[in-house]
């Protein structure tokens, strides 16, 4: 007996995807509107906005994999600051608040995978301007990391770069 299959096709070329207040570019190709969907991970691709596109400071109930198929950053995971460059994955459990900025003067594209699947808050948060604040609303980053990236803060003060 033959299963059959429907074939269903992200296509990253045809993916709009969403801009966000942080300066980057989120492409859903498995899970959020992408037409594939999947209970145990989603997976996307994300272009950093040269000079601090930025993932900004966040965590979340999932565990995630983020992996630099393009240029280069700083990744900030709970205490630790590190660079991270094309062909480098990190790993980053659930609940450790987290961020990557791109340090250099291109481009940085990485590819996401969180599971389970699922929606997160922070890219609400951002989208609406009440992403917890480093310092503040949430821990501070590690010293001598670039600030948390977002439009406004909740009470319509710029903070951040």
């Amino acid at each position: 007996m033959r299963n059959t299959v429907a074939v269903i096709v992200a296509d990253l070329n045809s993916t709009a995807g969403r801009r966000y207040p942080a300066r980057r570019l989120t492409q859903n190709l498995v899970g959020g509107a992408s037409p594939i969907q999947a209970k145990h991970f989603s997976l996307g691709h994300v272009t950093l906005d040269p000079d601090g596109g930025q993932v900004p400071w966040h965590n979340q109930e999932q565990e995630e994999i983020y992996f630099v198929v393009e240029g280069s950053g700083e990744m900030c995971l709970g205490e630790e600051r590190m660079p991270l460059a094309s062909g480098q994955a990190v790993y980053i459990p659930p609940r450790v608040f987290h961020q990557l900025t791109n340090t250099g003067s291109t481009p940085m594209r990485m590819i996401y995978c969180y599971g389970p699947a699922g929606d997160v808050a922070h890219w609400r948060q951002e989208l609406a301007g009440t992403l917890p604040r480093a310092g503040f609303d949430a821990p501070p980053l590690p010293n001598g990391a670039y600030p948390q990236c977002t439009a406004s803060s909740p009470d319509g003060a710029a903070y951040g770069r």
